[in-house]
């Protein structure tokens, strides 16, 4: 009789491995904890006391209603890119990514169990900043908050994976930090917060349309004018969990040991 080998079933047991791994070192970071769920927080307090005294329509929207509903899919974005970027370039600076990638352990496992741990964190976040927005700071909006939470929480998983790519093309937790300015600043200034998009100059709207960070504004602010979600927002979320998938695609495929 001739034997048969058979394939090897795929297994969940790495992923999980991975992702369980994160969270207990996420989880053993206080300082780390309070930046994912405290600092942005603060940050929505303190753009409410900013436009407390500040004049507005009667019967219209305040300022901070206008700003601050952007906001929150705005602040996890940025903090969860420079959390992933910098806690990833540990792990190659560390040696730790090297020795993981000569066992078993696939790029996707690894990749999906960063994401995955990352991602849980940034629910948490998104849920806590909209929580303090709606429940202390009065934040108003025409839609039901927990589209807000649920786009915030789509985009600061964006930010998780285009954290993963950046430290991909960094060598240095530095150098992961100085990729904050290239990739999100651009994002902040284009996405609609400072002038609509529809206002921008007609060179620059082209651009402003392959960031995901514009499709997230956008979203929020279809929340924010209507109180059912409409089409306009679903094609929105779309796109911003569409760049994520791609950013983790590429982050893939930019992963490879680095031998000295």
């Amino acid at each position: 009789m001739t034997a048969t080998l058979a394939r090897p079933r795929p297994s969940l047991r790495p992923y999980l491995a991975t992702t369980e791994r994160i969270l207990r070192q996420l989880r053993n970071d206080h300082r780390t904890v309070a930046m994912i769920l405290v600092v942005p927080a603060l940050l929505m307090t303190l753009l409410y006391f900013i436009y407390e005294e500040a004049p507005h329509a009667p019967h219209g929207p305040t300022l901070f209603d206008k700003v601050g509903i952007s906001m929150l899919g705005i602040l996890p974005f940025i903090v969860m890119f420079l959390i992933t970027a910098i806690a990833m370039q540990r792990e190659r600076t560390s040696g730790t990514l090297e020795r993981l990638l000569t066992t078993p352990l696939s790029k996707l496992d690894l990749l999906a169990g960063y994401g995955t741990a990352f991602s849980l964190a940034a629910a948490a976040q998104a849920g806590v900043a909209c929580l303090v927005s709606f429940g202390l700071l009065g934040l108003d909006a025409a839609g039901n908050p927990g589209w807000v939470v649920l786009i915030a929480m789509v985009d600061a998983v964006c930010g998780v994976a285009l954290g993963l790519l950046a430290s991909a093309f960094a060598r240095t937790e530095f150098q992961a930090v100085q990729f904050m300015p290239v990739v999100v600043a651009p994002q902040i200034f284009l996405c609609g917060l400072l002038v609509p998009r529809n206002q921008l100059p007609s060179w620059l709207e082209p651009i402003s349309n392959v960031m995901p960070l514009s499709y997230a504004v956008d979203a929020l602010q279809e929340v924010s004018r209507n109180p059912e979600a409409t089409g306009q927002m679903w094609r929105d979320l779309a796109v911003v969990a569409g760049f994520a998938v791609v950013a983790l695609i590429l982050g893939a495929a930019t992963l490879r040991r680095r031998t000295a």
